[in-house]
């Protein structure tokens, strides 16, 4: 009888975490999608001050509800360079204090035990109103809500599941018997470590403990090591993550554990001097329990946020000092790598746990693609113009890091394009960038034809009219005109900036046609030979076929708008 009760309820408590593990994918996944420029405009002010960094990620993480995916995405920033160590560490203690919200509406679910209609009943009846928003909704919006609903109400099927189970264990002395002999803070704190990381989830650790309080399995002592534990176990996912990574998100990976395992050891020793103060007459479960009278499970979740937080306010002021330590433990390296080799500016594949954020990310990769491919174009006009080759070494780390982004960025959306939490319109956005890359990696090679005009020009001694010379500053300015609105349009998919960009490159059309026959007058007219005029025709297609390109980036926000 007790073997077949413990195996029904080793069952149920697996399909209890495994629903549970879903619903918090379900939930991130939807989360992540609908929220997805609010959290990249809220990391985008990490910068401005420390607890401005705690809330970030406090409010980030309570926004996906995922602790994991937020610590990651700080992992990627870093690696990337976006952000600095000290500023990915107050985004990885608030993101330790947003987690608590999922303990808290763990907690609230717990309520009505004994009644007709619990609140975990009514919670979990969303995942059927969500399932039916979803499967009937016809804008994307509307189906990301319902995904919401639906994994919110998962989260209590999969809760209910595991206090049935822990109510069977409950049932049964001899497990009652073993689990009470385990009142070891250590040996507990290591039981939660080693259970969060393996099932890689903070949330699901906290929740069965908070189950096993409420049936009263182990008391609120043993569940509040339990958590404690869970805290350090939940640095696994950010560990592997870093691991693979460079060494600032191998750092920041370190910042992650060596954080949790403060907070756990300050704790611990205020635990220790209670006991030799009091006889072991006040330990935390009795002053919770105080304050939360005949509400166990509200008692863990208040500690749960209370430890975190506590442990933030002690950590803020000493994070330069944690920052320095990890530096210690991992320097830098003794032959560093040349800061002008290739590289991606603003992606890191850590970004690829939050989809939303990385595809803003790719956009600001091929932003900053653009700004290097219009950097060599313009040097190379003014390379052509006045035959000064000092700044040609610029120019071919460009051309090199162009030719590098080129490959990169599709590689990169080519893993982007794989994952499920996009809407339509982004898969949509993902496919334009392929042709996107590839226009401006050929502004590019039209850069590096023309700095190969001036090198003939150099190497036969000649140079071009003052007449020549106009015309090319003249259709520069033109081009760069173009390629602001182009920017414009593109960045904030403005179909009026984009409007005017074609109104522009019409001008950049007639002015190429014009410079064509200017030449033709001035060869007749003796004032240029024909030797220069093969680079002056060549260079006046060079610079339409730019124009053209451009216009070819800006065009593909119309197929993101129309959709």
């Amino acid at each position: 009888m007790d073997l077949a009760t413990i195996l029904s309820a080793v069952l149920t408590l697996t399909a209890g975490i495994g629903i549970f593990l879903v619903a918090c994918q379900m939930m991130s996944t939807n989360l992540e999608s609908a929220s997805s420029n609010k959290l990249k405009n809220l990391f985008s002010n990490a910068a401005r001050s420390k607890l401005l960094g705690v809330g970030i990620g406090a409010l980030g993480t309570a926004a996906i509800q995922s602790s994991g995916a937020t610590t990651v995405m700080a992992i990627g920033f870093v690696n990337a360079g976006i952000i600095s160590l000290v500023q990915a560490s107050t985004i990885i203690y608030g993101a330790n204090i947003g987690t608590t919200i999922t303990a808290q509406i763990v907690a609230l679910g717990m309520f009505g035990e004994g009644s007709a209609i619990t609140s975990a009943i009514v919670f979990s009846s969303l995942a059927g109103i969500g399932a039916f928003v979803s499967l009937f909704a016809k804008k994307d919006l509307w189906k990301r809500i319902g995904g919401i609903l639906t994994g919110f109400g998962m989260l209590f099927v999969g809760l209910d599941l595991m206090s049935q189970s822990m109510s069977d264990f409950a049932a049964l002395d001899s497990v009652k018997t073993f689990l009470a002999r385990i009142n070891n803070p250590l040996l507990l704190v290591l039981i939660g470590t080693l259970l969060t990381a393996i099932i890689q989830s903070s949330s699901v650790m906290t929740s069965i403990a908070l189950a096993m309080v409420v049936t009263r399995l182990i008391n609120i002592d043993q569940g509040i090591f339990l958590t404690m534990g869970s805290n350090i176990g939940s640095c696994a996912v950010a560990l592997i993550a870093g691991m693979t990574s460079g060494r600032n998100a191998k750092r920041t990976a370190l910042i992650h554990l060596f954080f949790n395992i403060s907070g756990v050891v300050i704790f611990l020793l205020i635990e220790a001097v209670l006991w030799l103060v009091s006889g072991k007459d006040v330990t935390y479960g009795s002053i919770f329990t105080k304050m939360f009278p005949n509400a166990p499970q509200t008692q863990l979740a208040m500690f749960h946020t209370f430890f975190n937080v506590v442990t933030v306010i002690i950590m803020l002021p000493l994070t330069q000092l944690l920052v320095n330590t990890v530096c210690r433990i991992i320097p830098d390296d003794k032959h560093p790598i040349d800061p002008n080799a290739p590289h991606l500016y603003h992606l890191d594949d850590n970004m690829l746990t939050t989809p939303p954020l990385a595809l803003q990310q790719t956009k600001k990769e091929i932003v900053n693609m653009a700004d290097l491919a219009m950097q060599n174009f313009n040097l190379s006009l003014n390379i052509i113009c006045t035959l000064d080759f000092k700044d040609s070494g610029k120019f071919s780390i460009r051309e090199e890091e162009l030719n590098f982004l080129n490959q990169a960025i599709v590689d990169f959306v080519v893993k982007l394009s794989e994952k499920p939490q996009l809407s339509q319109k982004d898969h949509i956005y993902l496919s334009t960038t392929f042709r996107s890359v590839r226009d401006l990696e050929r502004i590019g090679d039209y850069a590096e034809n023309i700095v190969e005009y001036a090198e003939s020009l150099r190497f036969i001694n000649h140079k071009f009219s003052k007449e020549a010379i106009d015309e090319i500053r003249q259709v520069q300015a033109l081009i760069d005109n173009l390629y602001e609105k182009i920017m414009i349009a593109y960045e904030n998919e403005d179909i009026h900036a984009l409007e005017e960009a074609n109104i522009i490159e019409e001008e950049i059309d007639d002015i190429t046609k014009a410079m064509e026959d200017n030449h033709i007058k001035r060869l007749e007219q003796g004032i240029c030979g024909a030797d220069v005029g093969a680079q002056y025709l060549s260079l006046s297609s060079n610079v339409e076929r730019v124009a053209d390109h451009l216009i070819n980036v800006g065009k593909t926000i119309r197929r993101t708008t129309n959709s």
